[in-house]
């Protein structure tokens, strides 16, 4: 690894790299961090600052990392921007601004300022590239078993910040609280914005209907699903008795067309028509007294 530091090469950069992090990491363990959230149309400039900056520093050394989720990108280090945001991102000591942003780009940008008196500062900017959502997709059950649990469920991917769910039932809006709605006041349902899932516990006869879900973040118009019917339909005892016996009669014609075939003899091994020879051997008699003896019995 040492010789690799020597070399320069792309090893180098990498270990290089590590220790920027993890140094990074540890001086700034106790240093005052703030944080604030943007908001940005896609395909549309995006201005980032660094709260950290201190002019009364001088000359600080600024790093810059991106992070979403687990991934952690340090994209601005020792003066220079790294690829692929060379092309794409404008650095001042202040800020950042990066030119046609894409929902990819939403995430945590971290401004990191070490001074030359040791001084450390930290400002955090999560940003959110707004995009609206999709036509929503509604997963219904064409029917269900009244007294069941029931569950129906909205999905959305593209939106950007996420979505938020309602359902409607018959072209009329589901509240949240069905008890709180003379409409809804016989059913017995819980909803999730969030997650866009409607739970029925337990289904009733009054659950019949066509529903669709609508998804909405403020950005752009809310977009509805298509309408699917649910019914909810009592157990049918009576299909299920018939079924039965209906099975219990093919079975015991079953058995009896196998008991008759053995009866008739249809299952027996055929004789398969070859011959046997018995020979006996002659006793020992004198030759005056002989006399052939050696039968064949087919």
């Amino acid at each position: 690894m040492a010789g690799a530091a020597r070399r320069g090469g792309p090893g180098a950069r990498a270990w290089t790299l590590r220790l920027l992090l993890a140094a990074a990491a540890v001086a700034l363990a106790g240093a005052q961090v703030t944080s604030e959230t943007k908001e940005v149309p896609e395909h549309e400039t995006a201005n980032i600052p660094c709260s950290a900056f201190k002019s009364s520093w001088g000359n600080p050394r600024i790093e810059w990392k991106f992070q979403k989720g687990s991934t952690l990108v340090l994209f601005y280090y020792g003066g220079e921007l790294t690829e692929p945001y060379r092309d794409r991102v404008t650095f001042s000591p202040t800020s950042i601004q990066l030119s046609v942003v894409t929902r990819e780009d939403t995430g945590r940008y971290i401004c990191e300022v070490v001074g030359s008196g040791s001084q450390i500062a930290k400002s955090e900017v999560n940003l959110i590239v707004q995009v609206p959502p999709s036509t929503p997709v509604a997963h219904v059950p064409s029917s269900a078993t009244i007294g069941s649990r029931a569950v129906l469920r909205c999905s959305e991917t593209e939106g950007s910040p996420p979505p938020t769910f309602r359902w409607y039932k018959d072209g009329m809006v589901m509240p949240s609280d069905p008890k709180s709605s003379p409409t809804f006041r016989n059913s017995s349902y819980s909803l999730d914005s969030a997650t866009g899932e409607l739970v029925f516990e337990p289904l009733s006869a009054f659950d019949s209907g066509e529903y669709h879900c609508e998804a909405t973040n403020n950005v752009g118009p809310p977009q509805k699903s298509s309408a699917v019917r649910m019914e909810a339909s009592e157990v049918n005892v009576g299909g299920i008795v018939a079924a039965v016996v209906v099975l219990l009669m093919v079975l015991g014609l079953a058995a009896f067309g196998i008991w008759f075939a053995y009866s008739r003899g249809f299952f027996k091994r055929k004789d398969t028509g070859s011959k046997k020879v018995i020979y006996s051997q002659p006793s020992q008699r004198s030759d005056g007294e002989f006399k052939q003896t050696s039968s064949f019995l087919v």
